[in-house]
C-alpha cells in the first residue's frame, strides 16, 4: 500500500509545482486581461465549420492518382498480363495460379476504383470527369468471380475502365501511372 501513497504524493507535488510555476511567470493582471478580451473579439465565423465529407477530404487528387494507379498495376500485372500470356487457357501451366491472383487483383481492382472514386469527390473536376464512369467501376463488382472461373471475357472490362478512369483523371489535371500493389496489399484487398 506505500506505493500508491507514494505515487499519489510525487502527483500531488508536481501538480502543485506546475501550478506554482504557471502563475509566477504569468505577467500583470492589465496584460492578461488583455489577452483575455482579445480572445473574445475574435468572430465565431472564423473557426472553421463541420462541411460535407468531401469537402474535408484532403489531397482529393493525390489519393484519387493513388488509387487509380494501384487499382491499374494490379489489373495489368495479373489480369491483363497473364490474358495476354494465354495462363487463363485450359491446360495451361500455371492456370490455377494465374486465375486466383486475377481473382485476388480483380476484387482489389475494384476495391481501389470505389476507393478513387470517393476521392474524387474531394476535387470538382475529377468528380465532373469521373461521374459517368461510376457505372462501369460498378459493373466491374461480379467480374472477379469470373475471372476466378477462368472467363476471359471479364478481361476486357476491366481493361477498358482502367483506361478510361486514367483518361478522366488526366483530363481532370491528375495523370495517373501504373503501380503495382504488393502481394500483401492483393491479398488484404486495400
Amino acid at each position: 500500500m506505500d506505493v500508491p501513497i507514494r505515487r499519489l504524493f510525487v502527483a500531488l507535488t508536481l501538480c502543485t509545482g506546475l501550478l506554482a510555476g504557471s502563475t509566477a511567470c504569468g505577467s500583470s493582471e492589465n496584460t492578461s486581461t488583455k489577452d483575455t478580451a482579445a480572445v473574445r473579439a475574435v468572430p465565431a465565423a472564423a473557426t472553421p465549420s463541420p462541411t460535407t465529407s468531401a469537402e474535408r477530404q484532403k489531397f482529393a487528387k493525390t489519393r484519387f492518382v493513388t488509387n487509380a494507379g494501384l487499382a491499374a498495376g494490379a489489373t495489368y500485372q495479373w489480369i491483363v498480363k497473364p490474358w495476354k500470356a494465354g495462363k487463363f487457357k485450359k491446360g495451361a501451366k500455371g492456370r490455377k495460379s494465374a486465375l486466383v491472383k486475377a481473382g485476388l487483383a480483380g476484387a482489389f481492382t475494384y476495391n481501389r476504383l470505389k476507393a478513387a472514386e470517393r476521392n474524387a469527390q474531394g476535387d470538382p473536376a475529377l468528380a465532373k470527369a469521373l461521374a459517368p464512369l461510376s457505372s462501369g467501376i460498378d459493373a466491374l463488382k461480379d467480374l472477379p468471380s469470373k475471372l476466378r472461373t477462368g472467363d476471359d471475357s471479364a478481361v476486357s472490362p476491366f481493361n477498358d475502365t482502367i483506361s478510361k478512369v486514367k483518361g478522366a483523371g488526366a483530363s481532370a489535371g491528375a495523370p495517373v501511372k501504373d503501380q503495382v500493389p504488393s502481394a500483401s496489399q492483393l491479398a488484404k484487398g486495400s
